[in-house]
């Protein structure tokens, strides 16, 4: 396995005088730094650990697509990346590329462009807290969950461009809409512009779909309550009354309450004995 030393970043950057005074001191003036496709060592890039890095305080763009790293890490201690490609990892069957939560938190504020297609990733969230990502390329991974892509964009708030093609995600219904509307500063999604016109349609369409369904509720619920005191207004029996014929007065009724109120008609009189 090919190690990343510091004889082999002033190998990449053509640098010539290698003591190490001067290797020192060139490394920090060094803003730019190219590991991809280099042919290194006899079997092509194997770098399986980012290391011995920490020098290159002014680092702002870092290529190691196509090796065999595992963990991005050993970046926590560089603060100006703006661009980390890190895309096709040769890794072990059933693996996926991980991040190590010191790195991100360094790269937080700093990295604006993220290549990490190809390397088997089924989750975003993680990377939420990138929030100066402009431009994510994330393709031919296993992304599936909206709603952990959901919970991302709401801290990308200056995400400009991403292409997630050949992830299963591209196949959800309204994949495309409701990534448009939950993002409000894309303007390009999978190599397609994103036209405002079709953001406001959009959310527009959502806005009166969610109006429609309160709407709904609000009228459910007020027919259940309906049907709820409707049950209470069950009228009760009224208990009998005999009428004795010895009685010339009209009988006395109970009155349970004033819903059971009988209209009382006048009796027949009954006619004396003689």
């Amino acid at each position: 396995m090919v190690q990343l030393t510091l004889d082999l970043v002033a190998k990449s950057v053509a640098h010539k005088n290698r003591n190490e005074g001067n290797l020192g001191q060139y490394l920090r003036k060094i803003t730019h730094l190219n590991l991809a496709d280099k042919n290194i060592d006899a079997i092509n890039n194997c770098i399986s650990c980012i290391e011995n890095l920490s020098s290159l305080k002014n680092l702002e763009k870092l290529y190691l697509g196509g090796n065999c790293i595992t963990v991005v890490e050993g970046l926590d201690k560089i603060e100006k990346i703006r661009e980390l490609h890190i895309e096709s990892q040769n890794l072990p069957p059933g693996e996926k590329l991980l991040f190590d939560p010191k790195t991100l938190i360094s790269l937080a504020k700093s990295l604006s462009v993220l290549n990490i297609s190809s390397n088997n990733i089924d989750e975003l969230e993680e990377l939420s807290v990138l929030e100066n990502l402009s431009y994510l390329t994330a393709v031919d991974n296993k992304l599936q969950h909206m709603k952990d892509l959901e919970v991302a964009l709401t801290k990308w708030t200056k995400l400009r461009r991403m292409d997630l093609t050949g992830n299963p995600i591209c196949h959800k219904p309204k994949y495309r809409d409701r990534i448009v509307v939950q993002s409000q500063t894309l303007e390009s999604l999978d190599g397609k512009e994103i036209k405002e016109m079709e953001r406001q349609f959009l959310v527009n369409w959502k806005a009166s779909k969610a109006a429609r369904k309160k709407n709904k509720e609000r009228m459910t619920n007020d027919h259940a309550v309906y049907l709820h005191f409707s049950d209470l207004e069950t009228p009760y029996s009224i208990p009998p009354f005999h009428c004795s014929h010895s009685v010339k007065e009209e009988p006395k009724l109970l009155v349970l309450s004033e819903m059971h109120k009988v209209k009382r008609k006048p009796l027949p009189r009954i006619p004396k004995k003689k």
